[in-house]
């Protein structure tokens, strides 16, 4: 079975962590002649409220300034990292919950690949936390290609 790929996803919140998936999505889009997407979503949980009911008000910035910043961050992202593909890459700024928009974007766009960084945050961080990355990869139905920053030592379980 030969593998193929023609449309690459690349989720990014455009942190460090990302950095070596950005690299990857790169040499698999150039050797593969692949079609690289670039995602990054506002999560709707970002916004925090002063109270509870009707008199509750939102306390950060407004879901269109955070996409606004979205696009011009994605733009700026994609110019640097990605001068060197045959195809432009495809951007995309959502606002949800970032497993959901990553994983109905992979759908939407027939992604045989989705490309991700993770913190490789240990057991208590990631029960208080959760993670993205965990979510996509159990529920995608396309392959899903996790890339650790490596600045983690490795412990033994």
């Amino acid at each position: 079975m030969a593998i193929r790929f023609s449309n690459i996803l690349l989720p990014t919140d455009f942190s460090q962590v990302g950095e070596p998936a950005t690299c990857y999505a790169r040499e698999l889009a150039q050797t593969f002649d692949a079609q690289l997407h670039c995602i990054h979503v506002v999560d709707d949980a970002y916004q925090a409220w002063s109270a509870i009911g009707p008199e509750s008000l939102p306390m950060g910035p407004p879901p269109e300034e955070m996409l606004e910043l979205g696009r011009t961050r994605m733009e700026k992202f994609c110019t640097e990292a990605f001068t060197d593909l045959k195809k432009k890459p495809i951007m995309h700024i959502a606002y949800g919950r970032p497993f959901a928009e990553i994983i109905g974007y992979a759908r939407a766009n027939n992604v045989d690949l989705i490309v991700m960084g993770t913190h490789g945050r240990g057991a208590i961080a990631h029960m208080l936390l959760g993670s993205t990355t965990e979510k996509v990869v159990r529920k995608s139905q396309c392959a899903v290609l996790t890339i650790r920053t490596g600045d983690e030592p490795f412990t033994m379980p």
